[in-house]
């Protein structure tokens, strides 16, 4: 990732940052809203990628040794169980940041 589009979603989060410090410290509607899209989006996002780097990975491993594809394939499973999990917990917080709107 380059500097500027660094730059530029440091940019955009502190503009959507701004609603979160008003009416005395409490959180404001459109802070909890922000705040529930970004949960959802960083968690599939992270779990997208590593669901397909574990994949890609996996099916690597079993090409260049297919007699190794039991032992490939349990150990995939369960770590994609449990980035699966991850994502869940992101899509529980933006849940609970909803029902506080």
């Amino acid at each position: 990732m380059n500097v500027k589009a660094v730059l530029l979603i440091a940019l955009l989060l502190g503009l959507f940052a701004s609603p979160l410090y008003a009416a005395d410290g409490e959180l404001t509607n459109l802070g909890l809203a922000i705040g529930a899209g970004i949960a959802i989006g960083v968690a599939a996002l992270g779990g997208g990628i590593g669901q397909g780097r574990t994949a890609a990975s996996a099916v690597e491993g079993i090409a260049r040794n297919p007699n190794a594809a039991d032992k490939i394939f349990t150990p995939m499973i369960l770590g994609l169980a449990l980035i699966e999990s991850l994502v869940i917990y992101g899509l529980v917080i933006a849940f609970m940041l909803q029902a506080k709107i």
